[in-house]
């Protein structure tokens, strides 16, 4: 298992070279970078790229050029009647005087100390930025992946023993209806019935706390942290706000998790272990849960980090712009939108890194709930 762990990490390094090359190339070639974005703004037809960009060539906002790189372009269009020193001095504020091979290598050898430098347009560095928006995808992501696992695990076991049954037919159907529905036209139609669209006004829009409890967070290295204030207002405030966001996300979350469950267990009851564990006299619970379970949720384990990955960082861009949730997901928009390359290459290198690693601890999980699985007979 050690020279797999090992080998698995050094293929890392190429994996996420080559993921930053792709998207590094492929920004060389997308037209309107910061430059560009700040040049429209002062020529009037932007919209606020010129937040920490003095006009007239004064300061562009100091901490911009801690971000060497990234982005790319010569010849502005709209750059007519601006001073051509003041363009070379744009350019070299957002790093695109150094030849574009220099300006990667430069990218990597940062990233590799964890130094993203700072967002092109805010007064913050793309670490803070990202941590700032952290809880809100971590509280959508975290809640359901667990919700559709806690469900769809017993629903698809369940729907496995009856197969073929007027259960497993209607509770099909519910799931593949339910599936088919956009998770972003579900969540106007609840804010229209439960938010003070048009019917009742019950459930919050904005954040993930209301103003008045917003001192009280439950955490315990906080100043203000206070167990009663936590327990009696600030948990059941929180989890008001995530209850439309939620059910809105889990509409579609239950039906990959489901069948995958279901016919896993269907191709495991079928096998000829089982049928000679239930001669030898042993209970169907018995062997469900002492044979069937643990073979069955190989396929379940594997598909895990993927479930948690895209529900962590990509699933929730409409939701949370529906609900004025201030997000990873509209993070990342917001900087391809407005070409905050650092945030664009920061948020990708770290969200690459942490899948990377997540698949690698779901390989390793194998081995914890299956002994046999042996991954150093394996070519990687």
């Amino acid at each position: 298992m050690g020279a797999y762990l090992i080998r698995r990490l050094l293929l890392m390094i190429p994996t996420l070279i080559g993921i930053m090359a792709v998207s590094f190339l492929v920004v060389q070639f997308a037209p309107g970078g910061p430059v560009e974005q700040v040049i429209a703004e002062l020529q009037g037809q932007g919209g606020g790229a010129t937040e920490r960009v003095s006009g007239g060539g004064g300061d562009f906002g100091a901490g911009a050029a801690t971000s060497d790189s990234l982005g790319s372009s010569s010849g502005y269009r709209g750059a007519q009647g601006l001073d051509p020193e003041f363009i070379k001095r744009l350019e070299k504020q957002f790093g695109f005087d150094k030849p574009p091979l220099q300006r990667f290598g430069l990218m990597l050898w940062n990233y590799t100390r964890f130094d993203f430098g700072e967002s092109y347009f805010r007064s913050i560095s793309v670490i803070d930025l990202i941590l700032e928006k952290m809880p809100v995808s971590i509280s959508l992501g975290l809640w359901i992946t667990l919700i559709s696992y806690l469900i769809s695990i017993p629903l698809g076991i369940r729907k496995a023993l009856k197969d073929g049954s007027t259960f497993d037919v209607w509770t099909s159907g519910v799931i593949i209806v339910a599936y088919a529905i956009p998770g972003f036209l579900f969540a106007v139609l609840l804010i229209v019935l439960f938010a003070g669209g048009s019917f009742w006004d019950i459930f919050p829009l904005r954040g993930l706390l209301s103003d008045s409890v917003k001192g009280a967070w439950c955490a315990p290295w906080s100043s203000s942290f206070d167990i009663p204030d936590c327990v009696t207002r600030t948990i059941p405030d929180y989890f008001w706000h995530l209850t439309l966001p939620l059910i809105a996300l889990s509409l579609s979350a239950f039906a990959t998790t489901t069948l995958l469950t279901k016919n896993s267990f269907l191709d495991e009851i079928r096998k000829q272990y089982v049928v000679t564990a239930r001669a030898k006299g042993l209970s169907d619970r018995r062997v469900l849960y002492g044979h069937v379970f643990r073979n069955a949720m190989l396929i379940i384990i594997a598909g895990f980090p993927g479930a948690f990955i895209s529900s962590f960082f990509a699933g929730s861009l409409l939701i949370e712009t529906i609900f004025s949730l201030d997000g990873l997901g509209l993070l990342g928009f917001e900087s391809i939108y407005k070409r905050d390359y650092p945030v664009v290459f920061g948020t990708l290198y770290i969200f690459s890194l942490m899948g990377l690693v997540t698949t690698l601890i779901s390989d390793l999980t194998y081995t914890w709930i299956d002994p046999r699985i042996d991954f150093e007979k394996r070519e990687v």
